[in-house]
């Protein structure tokens, strides 16, 4: 949509996690070398959180690009809070067999592989994403997992990512042997407004724009309505960018994001009063009103005033893409 007109190769501002786009600030390069002497010390349990969209999971997906094939990582996404039988989840995660429904033949397998494992000088790594969703009974469940050595060696290494409920749940005493095998722990913190200018700049660059393209001032709003979460970060840009192309803006400055941010919060408003009165979200008026907006365009157009025309069409198109924004983005 807006790629040709400013310059990019792709989209510098999605939702979903991308190493190629990664931003190594301060803490996002100290969470990272914990994740990497995690897996160096071969350490017991590595504990990383952070806020919903902080960069957590693309940190993960970063380091798994840069390991080594003497390390065999099995990934499970507990996003549902119905896990299961915790080891059908680990050995599909490892590409074994797992609908064995008997727990003693499941416990068998796995230990044959984690020891076949060690046997051909491989490490074996579990990573858990959204781990905030286990429960007591598969924490305690991982936590006998990893008592699993061979002559004296660990050969299970244990990563849980998740929010920082995480964190408060393995701090009750409760969890006290569990937080006696935690070796490595991090809090993956908001970014300050200097990183999130950096960041801004990171993500438009790497998508293929060498000039930058948001103002300091627009910089500024980004980050105080973000409070530096790198999610809604995107989020704010990726709607600024649609504004901006739609009236040919060259260059975002903090009008464009004033607006982003202004209609974001009607459209919210707007969720909650239809959330609260269902039955009258329907607002044929919008309708009407843009219908005459085309209409009177192409009414200016037939009269041979094309500029008349072309001012009224790139208003329409910048009423579009806010309508489109509030639309897929009130919830975020």
């Amino acid at each position: 949509m807006y790629e040709t007109f400013y310059g990019f190769a792709e989209k510098p501002f999605t939702l979903l996690p991308d190493p190629s786009f990664l931003f190594l600030g301060k803490k996002h390069s100290t969470a990272y070398s914990m994740l990497e002497y995690g897996m160096l010390s071969q350490a017991g349990f590595t504990v990383i959180t952070g806020e919903v969209g902080s960069g957590k999971t693309t940190l993960v997906r970063h380091l798994l690009n840069q390991l080594e094939d003497d390390v065999t990582v099995g990934l499970v996404n507990t996003s549902h809070r119905d896990m299961g039988e915790l080891l059908q989840w680990v050995l599909l995660s490892f590409g074994l067999e797992y609908r064995e429904k008997e727990r003693v033949v499941l416990h068998d397998l796995f230990t044959q592989f984690l020891i076949d494992q060690y046997a051909q000088n491989k490490r074996t790594v579990l990573i858990v994403d959204e781990a905030q969703n286990l429960d007591a009974q598969v924490l305690e469940e991982l936590r006998l997992l990893s008592n699993i050595n061979a002559d004296k060696h660990q050969v299970l290494q244990i990563i849980l990512v998740g929010q920082p409920q995480l964190r408060s749940m393995l701090s009750h005493e409760d969890f006290l042997q569990f937080q006696q095998r935690v070796s490595i722990d991090y809090h993956l913190s908001a970014l300050d407004e200097k990183e999130t200018k950096a960041y801004i700049f990171h993500r438009t660059r790497s998508a293929g724009r060498t000039k930058p393209l948001f103002t300091k001032g627009a910089s500024q709003l980004i980050y105080r309505a973000s409070q530096g979460i790198p999610r809604v970060i995107n989020t704010i840009c990726d709607a600024a960018l649609v504004y901006g192309f739609a009236d040919q803006k060259t260059i975002l400055d903090s009008r464009v994001i004033t607006s982003v941010l202004r209609d974001k919060a009607k459209a919210r408003r707007a969720h909650v009063n239809n959330a609260q009165n269902p039955a009258g979200h329907l607002k044929p008026v919008v309708l009407g009103d843009r219908q005459n907006n085309i209409e009177q365009f192409q009414s200016d157009d037939q009269r041979g005033d094309p500029n008349e025309s072309n001012k009224k069409l790139t208003e329409f198109n910048r009423d579009a893409a806010k309508l489109l924004f509030k639309k897929y983005y009130h919830d975020s």
